[in-house]
C-alpha cells in the first residue's frame, strides 16, 4: 500500500509562491501518473497539473505559466512550484499517484491547506 504525504502548504499574500512537496512512502518505479489536485471549499476537487511517467506534463487553464509540476529522480517525491498567487488558489492540496493499470489502484495523500491573502 502506497502511503503519500503532502508538506510545504501555508498562508502567502497575493503574488507570493509556495513549494508543495509530494513524498510517497516507497519507490515508485511504475506508475501512469502523479498529479495534484484541490479543492476549495463549497467546490468540486480539480486537477490541477498531471505529469505522466514519460514525462509529459498538462495543466488547468487556470494555473498555466504560473504552476510548475516536477519529480525527483528518487521515484519517491514531487513537487508542485506555485508561483504569483492568487486568491482563488486558495484550497486543500492533494498528490495522487495513479498505479491501476499495474493493478494497485489510485492512491491519495491526506492533503495540505493552501491560503491566499488579498
Amino acid at each position: 500500500q502506497v502511503q503519500l504525504v503532502e508538506s510545504g502548504g501555508g498562508l502567502v499574500q497575493t503574488g507570493g509562491s509556495l513549494r508543495l512537496s509530494c513524498t510517497a512512502s516507497q519507490t515508485i518505479f511504475s506508475y501512469n501518473s502523479m498529479g495534484w489536485y484541490r479543492q476549495a471549499p463549497g467546490k468540486q476537487r480539480e486537477l490541477v497539473a498531471i505529469i505522466y511517467s514519460g514525462g509529459s506534463t498538462s495543466y488547468a487553464n487556470s494555473v498555466k505559466a504560473r504552476f510548475t509540476i516536477s519529480r525527483d529522480n528518487d521515484k519517491k517525491t514531487m513537487h508542485l512550484q506555485m508561483n504569483s498567487l492568487k486568491p482563488e488558489d486558495t484550497a486543500i492540496y492533494y498528490c495522487n499517484v495513479d498505479l491501476v493499470a499495474y493493478g494497485l489502484g489510485l492512491h491519495w495523500g491526506p492533503g495540505t491547506q493552501v491560503t491566499v491573502s488579498s
